[in-house]
């Protein structure tokens, strides 16, 4: 099989790491298309992935628009030359838009309600959907498969990452002290137009009170004050989650990185600006703690609540949830095998294999 994979975020290649490694062990063909946006491309290479870079991440509503068009023309070029069985991308803008001109299948996985502009130019064009069960936002009838757990079990699933404490000490783990992780982000894709993130007093008040307790680590997308970059992570991108998945707590603005905590067994508090269905329920399930209009007060008490929690009861609490959700990474390869399976060159049956 030929399978083309959009990569446009750091997340989607710790999404994609396990299914593109089967696939390769499986002798199938895979054309990686990436796109120059933090350590997207960083991450691909220290994976051993080999891919090819066809944008830079724009910036701006102007600088965005003007990037999805040219993403756009070179995915179609790409198709046209190495003619993908199948494509997927978590999101896959580009690809749902050049699926429709060439009739390749374009599979899309997506957990972010808050994207309505991506989500209205991508939905129409795909082949299949895949979302949370947690899910707010409207989906294609009859083109949606939903899946219990969030994304993070395509990569930190218990039976699949195994957190190694000599990496997370090289990454900067203090072994004789509690640690913190602290993550910041930028606001910067095309759904946090017109958003911003922690002011400079209420990050030097977490960091005030974290560092009475413990090594505190801070990774942010932003530059961080003088006095505060020695707090910043400098392991490898590749032993993030070691380090992470050793700390007492995650604390940040990444609704993504605090269900990368939970999944971890690590308690975690989110202090974003939205609050997709998967964070909630998160919360519901007791893994983490999300906090609105964060103000130092509502900080301080938040970090009381989620450090008063155990490590073995969180990680108890983590198994319980787990053990209810499917493992993402085989998901993927299941949702890929299945539109195979339906093309009609292959002696597919398309009635027999759509999702519900």
């Amino acid at each position: 099989m030929r399978i083309l994979f959009d990569i446009v975020h750091p997340a989607d290649v710790l999404f994609f790491k396990r299914p593109i490694e089967a696939l390769k062990a499986r002798g199938e063909e895979l054309l990686i298309l990436s796109r120059r946006k933090d350590i997207t491309c960083d991450l691909l290479d220290a994976f051993g992935f080999e891919h090819t870079p066809i944008t830079t991440a724009g910036e701006g509503t102007l600088g965005l628009l003007r990037e999805l068009f040219f993403r756009d023309l070179k995915v179609l070029k790409h198709i046209l030359s190495f003619r993908p069985d199948v494509m997927i991308g978590f999101g896959g803008v580009s690809i749902a838009h050049a699926g429709a001109i060439t009739g390749a299948k374009a599979i899309s996985f997506y957990d972010s309600e808050n994207a309505t502009l991506q989500t209205r130019l991508t939905w129409p064009f795909v082949s299949a959907l895949y979302v949370p069960a947690s899910y707010l936002g409207v989906t294609p009838a009859k083109r949606t498969v939903r899946l219990k757990g969030t994304k993070e079990l395509s990569f930190l699933h218990p039976s699949a990452f195994r957190p190694d404490k000599a990496l997370a000490i090289a990454a900067g783990l203090d072994p004789e002290k509690d640690n913190f992780f602290i993550r910041l982000v930028a606001w910067r894709a095309n759904h946090d137009i017109g958003k911003c993130g922690w002011s400079e007093a209420l990050l030097r008040s977490v960091v005030a009170t974290l560092s009475e307790r413990g090594c505190v680590h801070i990774s942010s997308e932003v530059p961080l004050p003088d006095d505060l970059h020695a707090l910043a992570y400098s392991g490898p991108k590749s032993a993030v989650h070691h380090l992470l998945a050793h700390c007492r707590l995650l604390i940040g603005e990444s609704a993504t990185m605090a269900s990368e905590a939970a999944i971890l067994g690590v308690p975690a508090i989110y202090a974003g600006r939205d609050f997709p269905g998967y964070v909630r329920e998160l919360e519901r399930v007791g893994l983490v703690h999300n906090v609105q209009n964060p103000d130092e007060t509502k900080m301080i008490l938040a970090m009381d609540i989620a450090l008063s929690k155990t490590q073995p009861r969180a990680r108890a609490m983590r198994d319980s949830y787990v053990s209810n959700c499917p493992d993402w990474a085989e998901a993927v390869l299941q949702a890929i095998d299945l539109e195979i399976d339906k093309d009609p060159a292959r002696g597919g049956n398309q009635d027999d294999c759509s999702p519900t």
